[in-house]
């Protein structure tokens, strides 16, 4: 019994192919609705994995539960509040304190001040000459703590961190990035080698993993290239380029003499607290500002902002604007799917004679539903393979011209292709239906 319903339904399956075949562009254009459909979803996958993946680079890079602080200084405070009389009355104001910039007894106060802290990273940036074995160039140094490779999610790919005696007694030593390697150490080993940072001879004792970022993502977040830094222990930094207490007096006599700033008053250019608990990053961020704000005499030059909850919003904009695509994507199936419909009912009205002359021979109203099932569902599979070839190739185009990462994984193609087989399946149940309720008296009346 089964042997015979499966040669039936082969033989359906070839009177639904010859019918095809037969009308080649009627077939054609009924699968356009879906070529596009699943096209478009295939794309708009694509680019929400690839918007997802990159929006959890980005989270790496900045880390996780990271609260960001930086200094501002008075030309960005003057442009921020130019036109505004009610903030100009208060730079006045302002003015007539004192504060001695975001500092490192800054960073330290967090520590110890705040229970729910687990660590902060000071980070001072200093532009220097750069010179080894003849080669030359204007790198960056920063001054750091071991912290701040942990909340960076920055390895060693050689070598060693510093220990305490090099991070307390301000020895010349130095750890290079990857890209540091490359420029200046092609064929040879840097560690133990002796490199001129400005004009201090420092020590190489290690070399970072390389560091992936792309362009956009430095712009994004308002990061540099790690892999072109050189790093020194924070003391190193203070004790051979900086002297903080020559440069907090030059600023209170600057005060005093009201002499106009050309140096920035801040020791620290950037300061990164680690919160134990995502939850408590916002209340924390709070603290951290009222904090600061009471240390520097109710002056605000600084700013504090919490990165992983800029992305997650980032995150969200691009997750609901994907959505809205492939909404549209959907409503394409879902026409695709409707013009199926329509030309596969106008086909049992153009094919009465035909239908009449099956049932007379023999034909089940199952064979009559199977021969138009078979036609909607292999338009729809033809339709979905053609817009799964078109919706890969245009997310290859969007990454390549647009520059916008796409990932066109398995499971979209997979999802894409069930998708176009259920559309020929549930709107093609409709014509064989009618198509098998047919009297084969009137549709031979019609011969």
């Amino acid at each position: 019994m089964r042997k015979l319903w499966g040669a039936r339904n082969m033989n359906n399956l070839n009177i639904a192919l010859d019918s095809l075949v037969a009308n080649r562009l009627r077939s054609f254009l009924t699968a356009l609705g879906i070529i596009f459909g699943v096209g478009a979803v295939i794309a708009m996958l694509a680019i929400g994995r690839g918007a997802k993946e990159e929006i959890m680079n980005q989270m790496k890079l900045v880390g996780v539960n990271n609260i960001v602080i930086r200094p501002v200084t008075e030309e960005q405070k003057n442009e921020e509040e130019s036109g505004d009389q009610e903030n100009k009355a208060a730079r006045m104001e302002e003015k007539k304190k004192f504060s001695k910039g975001l500092s490192l007894q800054d960073a330290y106060s967090i520590l110890k001040m705040i229970p729910t802290v687990e660590a902060v990273s000071p980070e001072m940036i200093l532009d220097q000459d750069v010179i080894y074995s003849g080669k030359s160039r204007k790198l960056k140094m920063v001054g750091i703590e071991p912290a701040f490779f942990e909340l960076n999610n920055i390895g060693l790919s050689s070598g060693k961190m510093f220990n305490s005696t090099q991070l307390t007694g301000g020895e010349g030593v130095c750890i290079i990035g990857a890209g540091v390697k490359r420029k200046f150490f092609i064929s040879e080993d840097p560690l133990g080698k002796v490199i001129k940072c400005g004009q201090q001879w420092l020590k190489v004792i290690g070399v970072t993993d390389e560091k992936m970022i792309s362009s956009a993502t430095k712009e994004n977040l308002g990061i540099r290239d790690y892999n072109m830094d050189i790093y020194v222990p924070i003391q190193t930094a203070l004790v051979r380029y900086k002297n903080p207490a020559i440069r907090i007096e030059r600023l209170a006599w600057f005060q005093e003499s009201n002499t106009p700033q050309s140096a920035s008053p801040h020791q620290l250019d950037q300061l990164i607290v680690k919160v134990r608990q995502p939850e408590q990053l916002t209340e924390t961020a709070g603290i951290i500002s009222r904090m600061l704000k009471r240390r520097h005499s109710d002056v605000m030059d600084f700013e504090v902002s919490i990165p992983e909850q800029l992305l997650q919003q980032q995150q969200k904009t691009k997750d609901v604007f994907n959505i809205v695509l492939s909404a549209i994507a959907g409503i394409s199936l879902l026409v695709g799917g409707i013009g199926i419909m329509n030309i596969m009912l106008a086909s049992v009205l153009e094919r009465t004679k035909e239908i009449g002359i099956r049932m007379a021979l023999g034909a089940q109203k199952n064979d009559i539903v199977m021969q138009f099932l078979f036609e909607a569902v292999l338009i729809s599979l033809c339709g979905g393979i053609i817009g799964i070839i078109l919706g890969v190739l245009g997310a290859y185009i969007v990454d390549k011209v647009a520059d916008i990462k796409t990932i066109v994984s398995a499971v979209s193609i997979f999802l894409s292709f069930v998708l176009a087989s259920s559309v020929g399946l549930i709107f093609g149940i409709s014509p064989a239906r009618k198509a098998a309720d047919q009297n084969p008296i009137e549709c031979l009346r019609h011969a």
